[in-house]
């Protein structure tokens, strides 16, 4: 499992000098997502080792919610005089993540599984499957 979180931390590292390097606005982890996708695409998936780590991983993806809820709690007079705009902006951009999320996940499923010429779909027969 070593091994799958060098992989991990080293696209994080390279995504993080391109970031400072090439001076991008998207930040190093953000681009180093997308060096390990390209990685994983280019060698045919993860390893049953790799997804280990993955679901190890995932397992602590709680605590990295404390410190945004410790800086929230650390600026409550702040929210208090500025409440409508950051609730305006948390409705907006929570739509447009689950909008977007929608998008890339009907955009991946066309990929996978490609309809087959001739095929009749129904709307109540059309799941996933």
């Amino acid at each position: 499992m070593l091994r799958a979180y060098l992989v991990l931390l080293g696209c994080q590292a390279i995504g993080q000098v391109i970031h400072h390097v090439f001076r991008l606005p998207l930040s190093g982890p953000i681009i180093g997502m997308v060096l390990l996708l390209i990685f994983l695409r280019v060698t045919g998936g993860g390893s049953e080792e790799f997804n280990l780590a993955g679901q190890a991983l995932l397992r602590y993806l709680p605590l990295f919610f404390v410190p945004p809820g410790v800086g929230v709690m650390q600026h409550l007079a702040l929210l208090r005089t500025w409440w409508l705009p950051t609730l305006l902006a948390l409705i907006v951009s929570t739509a447009l993540a689950m909008m977007s999320g929608a998008i890339v996940m009907l955009s991946v499923k066309r990929l996978r599984w490609p309809r087959r010429p001739g095929a009749v779909l129904h709307p109540a027969v059309s799941g996933d499957r």
